[in-house]
C-alpha cells in the first residue's frame, strides 16, 4: 500500500520555480454529479514523515476502511523536501493527490492558483465544529477555507531542571519582560562559570521578531501578502541582541561545533524558545530527566503575541475526481477519536477536541497540555498566511542570524541582505 522514496533535496530557489510550476497547473476540479455514498472509488494521499508516522498512517486507514469499506486510500510518503518536489511536478500537470497532508507555509502559492479545493462546499462530509476559529484561520485565505489543521504548538520556553538543580539556580519564571529574561540568562552564565549559558540569542529566531510585531499590533506579513514590518524594525530586534551576544547567550561558534543539535539539546544553554510541541525532541537530545515549559518573554505586557500555530495541515486537490469521498477521509484523520488514539500528539497538540477525546495525555504530553492551557489569555488572532517563499525567508532569517552572532556581520549589512531577498522573493 506503501511507497517510500527518496529524492534530492529542494534548492534553495525552488520557492520561485514552484511558484511558476504550479502556474501552469490552474485548471478547476473535475468532481462533479450527485455524489454516490455507496459507490467504489479510489483515493491517492500522500504525506511526508518517517516509518513512524507511516505506521499511524496505515493503521488509520484500516480503521477507517472498518467504516467505509468502499472507499480504497492508496498512499505514499517521502522525506520533506521530496514531498514538495514531487507536488511542484504533480501541480504542473494537474495530477496532485486527492488528500495532502500540507504544510501552511505553501497555503497562498497553491491556493491563489486554484490548485486546492473549498473546503467550505465540502463541510456536509468534513466537519468544522470541534476546532476553534483561531485554528481554522490559520488554514483560510481571505475567509475560504482549503486546509484544516491536524495539531497546533504555541511559542514556548523551555527550561533543563536538571542543570538548573545541579548550580542551584532559580527558574526562569516566564512572561516577563525580554530585558528580565536576558538578565535571568546572564544570572545563569554567571553562576555556572560560562560552563552552561542561561540560553541562545532570540534576535536570531524569526518568531521572536514576529512575537514583537504581534505585540506592537502588527505582524510578519500583511493580509495581501506582503512583509508587515520595515528595515527600521528589523534592525531594531537585531540591535536589541547585541548585548546578550556579548557574554550572556552561547556562543555561535559552540553551536556550529553541535550543529544540527540545539544548544539546549546539546546541554550548551539552560533554556530555550521553540514551539511547544518540542519537548519530546528535546528530551531525547538532552537525555534531561525534567524538562519545563513555561511562558515566553513579551515584548509589551498585556498583549496577545501568542497564537495557536498550526503548521501541519491537510488539504484535498481542487482537481479530485471524488471530492465528497476525500473529505469523508480527510474528516477521518483530522476530527476522529481514532486519530487521536493512534498519533497522539505526534502530529501537535490535536486541533479537533473530537480527536482529542480519543488521545492518552500521561508526562511530557501532559505537560503541554498544561502550558497551552496556561497562556490562553495570551493568545491572539491568527497571523496572516505566509508569504510566498516564506521558508526561504525564515532560513534566511536564521543564518543572517548567525552571522551576527559570529560577528562576521554587521546589523545593518544583515538588514540589507535581508530585504534583498524579500524583494526577489516577493517580486518587488
Amino acid at each position: 500500500m506503501f511507497t517510500r522514496k527518496t529524492r534530492r533535496p529542494l534548492l534553495a530557489g525552488g520557492a520561485l520555480a514552484l511558484t511558476a510550476a504550479l502556474a501552469v497547473g490552474c485548471s478547476g476540479g473535475s468532481g462533479g454529479g450527485e455524489y454516490d455514498p455507496e459507490a467504489d472509488v479510489e483515493l491517492t494521499f500522500a504525506w511526508w514523515g518517517n516509518s513512524d508516522r507511516a505506521d499511524r498512517y496505515e493503521a488509520l486507514i484500516e480503521a477507517f476502511n472498518e467504516e467505509h469499506s468502499n472507499i480504497k486510500i492508496n498512499g505514499s510518503f517521502t522525506d520533506y523536501p521530496a514531498f514538495w518536489e514531487k507536488r511542484q511536478t504533480e501541480a504542473a500537470g494537474g495530477g496532485l493527490p486527492d488528500v495532502m497532508q500540507f504544510d501552511y507555509s505553501y497555503l497562498r502559492q497553491y491556493a491563489g492558483n486554484g490548485l486546492l479545493a473549498d473546503l467550505g462546499e465540502l463541510s456536509d462530509y468534513a466537519d468544522t465544529s470541534a476546532i476553534s476559529d483561531g485554528l481554522l484561520a490559520t488554514g483560510q485565505i481571505e475567509g475560504t477555507q482549503y486546509l484544516l489543521p491536524l495539531g497546533y504548538s504555541t511559542w514556548a520556553v523551555f527550561l533543563n531542571d536538571d542543570i538548573l538543580a545541579e548550580y542551584d539556580i532559580e527558574p526562569y519564571a516566564g512572561g516577563t519582560t525580554y530585558e528580565e529574561y536576558s538578565e535571568w540568562m546572564a544570572e545563569v552564565t554567571e553562576a555556572t562559570d560560562g560552563e552552561v549559558y542561561g540560553g541562545t540569542d532570540y534576535t536570531q529566531r524569526i518568531q521572536n521578531f514576529e512575537m514583537k510585531l504581534r505585540a506592537e499590533g502588527g505582524g510578519l506579513f500583511t493580509e495581501e501578502g506582503e512583509l508587515g514590518f520595515t528595515e527600521d524594525d528589523l534592525r531594531e530586534f537585531w540591535e536589541g541582541g547585541a548585548a546578550d551576544r556579548d557574554g550572556v547567550v552561547v556562543p555561535q561558534k559552540a553551536l556550529e561545533e553541535i550543529n544540527p543539535v540545539s544548544g539546549f539539546g546539546g546541554n550548551l544553554t539552560a533554556s530555550e524558545a521553540s514551539w511547544s510541541n518540542f519537548i519530546a525532541s528535546y528530551l531525547g537530545d538532552s537525555g534531561a530527566e525534567s524538562i519545563s515549559i513555561v511562558a515566553p518573554p513579551t515584548f509589551e505586557e498585556g498583549s496577545q503575541d501568542l497564537y495557536q500555530q498550526s503548521g501541519l495541515q491537510m488539504g484535498i486537490s481542487a482537481q479530485s475526481d471524488h471530492p465528497e469521498a476525500a473529505a469523508i477521509f480527510l474528516d477521518y484523520v483530522v476530527n476522529s477519536p481514532e486519530a487521536g488514539e493512534l498519533f497522539g500528539t505526534s502530529l501537535g497538540f490535536p486541533a479537533s477536541e473530537t480527536k482529542l477525546e480519543g488521545a492518552t495525555l500521561e508526562g511530557p504530553d501532559q505537560q503541554v497540555a498544561d502550558f497551552l492551557a496556561s497562556v490562553e489569555d495570551r493568545l491572539g488572532e491568527a497571523p496572516a498566511a505566509p508569504v510566498e517563499g516564506y521558508s526561504s525567508l525564515e532560513q534566511k532569517f536564521w543564518d543572517l542570524g548567525k552571522e551576527l552572532g559570529l560577528g562576521t556581520m554587521e546589523v545593518d549589512a544583515a538588514v540589507e541582505q535581508f530585504f534583498s531577498e524579500a524583494d526577489v522573493l516577493l517580486d518587488n
